[in-house]
Formats: C-alpha cells, structure tokens, sequence
C-alpha cells in the first residue's frame, strides 16, 4: 500500500468536482475494500477470457486498474497487459509489479491510447464518476478507438435496479481498527455513498458517486458512438441478464 506522510483531513479533502481523484489516491480507500474476494474476481477472469477465446500473447488494457491486482493474474494467464489507472499513487504501487509484458501508467480514461488492443477490460464498477455525462460517452469512444480490428470490450457495472431496490443505508465497517460510517442514498440520478471515520485524531469524510446508469443508457450511449454490443450478462458466471434479480450488468462489445 502506498502510504502518504503526515495524512491529514485537509490533504485529502479536496475539491468534490473529482472525488474520484482524491478518495482512490488515499490509502484509506485500500483499507475500505481490502477484503474483496480475490477468488471471486480471478474466476471471473478465467471466464470472461475463456469466452471471449483471447489469442495467445494478446494485449490487454485493464482499464481502470487500481493497484493492479486484476492486471497482474491476467499477466499471470501469459498475456501482454497495461494496467491503467488516474491514481498516481496506485500507479506508484502496481509499478512494483511491472515486468517486460506487464506495465501500469497514469491515464485518464476519457482519452484513447496510441496502441490497440486486443481486449479492454474496465471491471467492478469503474463507469459513471463524472459530473459531466458527455464524459461517460467520451470514455466508450476513447474505449472503441483503442481496440484493435478484431478486439473486445468489456464493462463490469453494477445493475442499479436491483442495488437501488437492495441498498443498505447506513452501515458501520471495522478494518484495521478504523470504524467507517456508511451512508448510502440515490439522489439526482446518481448512487451515492458518504464515508465517515477518524484516524490518527483526525476525522474524515469522502463521497462515492456513480450515476445510475442502466442497461438502456449504456445501449443508448452505444448507439451514439457507434459501438457494436454482442451480449449482456447478469453475474461472474456469465450467466444471462436479469433486470431485477441479476447483480451485476456485463457488456461484452466491439
């Protein structure tokens, strides 16, 4: 974990116009979700390459990568792989990992690469943060530009029906002795998440914000930008997509 010196409420709270640029590139967000399961997202993965029948040494972009942990099993699997990631400090971390066919820089995803892909992955819920809705369309085309001829997309999402229909609105989460306050609520079309906690006699607080974009939104966007999409499924065994009772929203397309 990247730690950051002297952490304080005031390093961290910056300006909400990209939370998504302060709350990921803290280590208290690491501390939040370091208890995801790894199995659970590694056989996802194996599935989702079986499916999509990758060619040997093919290049892949984990969009989105965090500290890489999904970028370094797919290298593991023998493919090429970029992890990309607006977090420099997680970026920092993942470069620690970096071999001749594994690398991580710092991108922003509304923008395309110079190389194309074989296959983009952008996994687990990393759509939908910005303000401004043009930039999720920005970022679908930044998405189809960068894929080769023959390449494939995919995006993990969550299914806003049925998290709205099964959302938890206040929560308390222990982890490393830190008692993190959860609020959640749907307000203007957005899923939000408040996060409170205190550590080293400091208090903090960061918001999660993601657009509750449904399967009809992202085919609408699609549609505009020309995108290709070839299946939906509803979970990590791929099977098919449920509006009400499936758990996530899976994309595959081209």
């Amino acid at each position: 974990m990247s730690e950051l010196s002297n952490p304080t409420s005031k390093d961290y709270q910056q300006s909400n116009k990209n939370w998504f640029a302060s709350w990921f590139d803290t280590p208290y967000y690491h501390i939040l979700y370091k208890d995801r399961d790894e199995q659970e997202a590694q056989t996802f993965i194996d599935t989702i390459v079986h499916y999509l029948n990758l060619p040997e040494n093919a290049k892949i972009l984990d969009l989105a990568c965090g500290k890489g942990r999904h970028a370094i099993y797919l290298n593991q699997l023998g493919f090429d792989v970029t992890g990309a990631d607006l977090s420099e400090n997680s970026i920092t971390e993942a470069k620690k990992s970096e071999t001749n066919s594994l690398h991580f820089i710092e991108h922003d995803m509304r923008e395309s690469f110079e190389t194309k892909y074989d296959a983009i992955f952008n996994l687990f819920t990393s759509f939908g943060y910005f303000e401004n809705e043009d930039d999720n369309l920005k970022t679908l085309n930044a998405i189809k530009n960068s894929l080769t001829e023959y390449g494939f997309a995919v995006i993990d999402f969550m299914n806003v029906t049925q998290v709205i229909a099964n959302l938890i609105p206040d929560e308390i989460k222990i982890v490393n002795e830190i008692e993190f306050h959860i609020k959640r609520y749907v307000k203007d079309n957005y899923i939000y998440k408040e996060i409170n906690f205190a550590d080293k006699g400091q208090q903090f607080h960061f918001t999660e914000k993601v657009r509750a974009l449904t399967l009809e939104d992202f085919e609408t966007m699609m549609e505009q930008a020309g995108i290709y999409l070839l299946d939906v499924f509803g979970d990590y065994k791929l099977h098919k997509f449920n509006k009400k009772e499936s758990e996530r929203l899976i994309m595959i397309f081209k």
